[in-house]
């Protein structure tokens, strides 16, 4: 295999040749539980110590075994730092330089570049064990790339990846181990704000490109179109800064399966003042999407369009890769839901609130008009109509508004093995393990390490968010005699422990999935 190490400024790789063996996690969301901004109703996250804990044990024991090849690669496939989902409130000495919106004030600082520096160095300061551990592991002449995810696309700001890199390099300073130069630790760094391939081995990404929810416009210039100083807000970061974090009891995941009624009583449990507050900061959302997508036909935004379009082009020159590859591997991208009228009001569930208003309006002046007039039996039929309209109507955009994006991610993983030939297609974003056949290849979801402590004060806790844990799930990916094989593992007290063997690829030589 060869190794690919990122330059500054575009995420465009130069190439070296040292064999390696990877090690792959993701969604770890260091930093979800850093809520310096208290808003009376909201409830205070707690991250479970135990997960970093573990976090910091696989890095020791992988550290500690040596691979069949040179050297290891730690590939982070994505939301490493949950740059989103903290609230972060600058304190002096803090210094920004980009100015606070009235938004930032009420829910914390934003994604302009300063901005993300500051969280990240809160997050580097709460986390201090994960850090340390995954210094050592390049001190030790090993190396690391990280995806960029939907929850770290401020990795898109170069000084971000230069404090990242100072961060773990401190850490390397202060442990008074031998310490190589700064030049060559930082080169065993890299950032990927698309993909990490390795030909007929392994093809990684994020996966949010492919969940219209959590998808960006151009994933190499992710910039915001109102303000190319800050990225650009997806409708996930929209409604969890607007609504999740400040209204008690709603948690971050577990809306996949859920629907209109559910938020229905959810409102309805919170009181008046509760049940208005939320219907404000709902709104306030929708305004925010509806904003954007008038930004995203606008000059600036073709500006940004034309940037994207210039870096795809270096990487393409610089991979090796074709531009006509990219642009095919672009066009498989889902669209993101706030680039359409009907996306914003599908997302939010606005097309089933509209219908329902129009149907028990409907329902209220044909009561009045049998009332007063009296229209004998057709008052009934009519009254019958307008339900069953309303039921399939409800019925049609239920079925519209898919939120899952699973088994999205498994039909693009069968593409992806074509366009980029490899063994394994591994993917993150669902926080759900999974391995299933995907054309020539096998695709992976590497699951995730975000998990919150049960919060034993919270009434709203039900018996499955106490018993949630976290995935711990990793793949360990080596090449023997030029035949890749991988092992799919979760962490357990005990070290590495076998999940179920992923479908083998249908290849003539198919990789090999083995225990660990």
């Amino acid at each position: 295999m060869t190794v690919r190490v990122a330059r500054a400024g575009h995420g465009v790789p130069t190439v070296s040749s040292i064999s390696e063996s990877l090690l792959v996690f993701s969604d770890v969301h260091l930093g979800s539980d850093i809520q310096e901004i208290s808003n009376g109703a909201a409830h205070q996250i707690r991250r479970s110590a135990s997960v970093d804990h573990d976090l910091v044990c696989l890095l020791a024991h992988y550290r500690a075994q040596k691979p069949p090849a040179e050297r290891w690669r730690i590939v982070i496939a994505g939301d490493f730092i949950d740059f989103i989902g903290m609230t972060v409130s600058p304190h002096q000495p803090d210094s920004l330089e980009t100015a606070l919106t009235d938004e930032e004030r009420r829910h914390g600082v934003g994604n302009a570049s300063d901005h993300a520096r500051l969280k990240l160095a809160r997050v580097v300061e709460r986390h201090s064990d994960v850090f340390a551990a995954l210094s050592r592991f390049v001190a030790d002449g090993h190396a690391l790339s990280l995806v960029h995810g939907n929850h770290d696309i401020e990795f898109h700001w170069d000084a971000v990846k230069d404090d990242f890199r100072e961060a773990l390099f401190s850490y390397v300073v202060a442990s008074h181990a031998p310490t190589p130069s700064r030049e060559e630790f930082f080169a065993r760094i890299e950032f990927n704000p698309w993909f990490f391939y390795r030909d007929g081995v392994a093809y990684i990404e994020h996966g949010h490109q492919y969940d219209s929810f959590c998808a960006t416009d151009h994933i190499m210039a992710p910039l915001s179109p109102l303000d190319p100083r800050r990225v650009a807000r997806g409708f996930c970061d929209i409604l969890l800064r607007h609504v999740v974090r400040p209204t008690r009891g709603m948690k971050e995941h577990g809306h996949e399966h859920v629907g209109l009624g559910y938020y229905l009583s959810f409102g309805a449990r919170l009181g008046w003042s509760g049940m208005v507050g939320l219907g404000v900061n709902f709104a306030k959302a929708v305004a925010e999407m509806f904003t954007l997508r008038r930004a995203h036909l606008s000059a600036a935004a073709c500006l940004i369009r034309t940037d994207h379009e210039r870096r795809v082009a270096a990487l393409a020159s610089a991979t090796r890769l074709g531009l006509g590859r990219l642009r095919a591997l672009l066009a498989l991208q889902s669209q993101p839901i706030t680039s359409t009228v009907g996306g914003i009001m599908r997302g939010v569930l606005l097309d089933r609130l509209a219908v329902a208003f129009v149907a028990l309006s409907t329902l209220f002046v044909l009561g009045l008009v049998a009332l007063v007039v009296g229209v004998g039996r057709v008052a009934p039929c009519v009254a019958g109509g307008v339900v069953l309209a309303w039921i399939a109507l409800h019925v049609y955009f239920s079925r519209q508004r898919t939120v899952d994006p699973a088994e999205h991610m498994v039909d693009r993983a069968a593409h992806l093995a074509k366009l980029f030939p490899a063994a394994f297609v591994v993917m993150g974003h669902t926080h759900i393990p999974a391995a299933a056949a995907a054309g020539t290849a096998t695709y992976i979801n590497v699951g995730s390490w975000a998990e919150e402590a049960p919060d034993a004060h919270d009434s709203s806790n039900s018996g499955d968010d106490l018993a949630y844990r976290a995935a711990r799930t990793h793949l360990v990916i080596h090449v023997r005699d030029d035949r890749p094989e991988a092992r799919f593992c979760t962490w357990a007290e005990t070290g590495p422990e076998e999940m179920l063997a992923p479908a083998l690829a249908q290849s003539p030589t198919p990789p090999r999935v083995i225990a660990s």
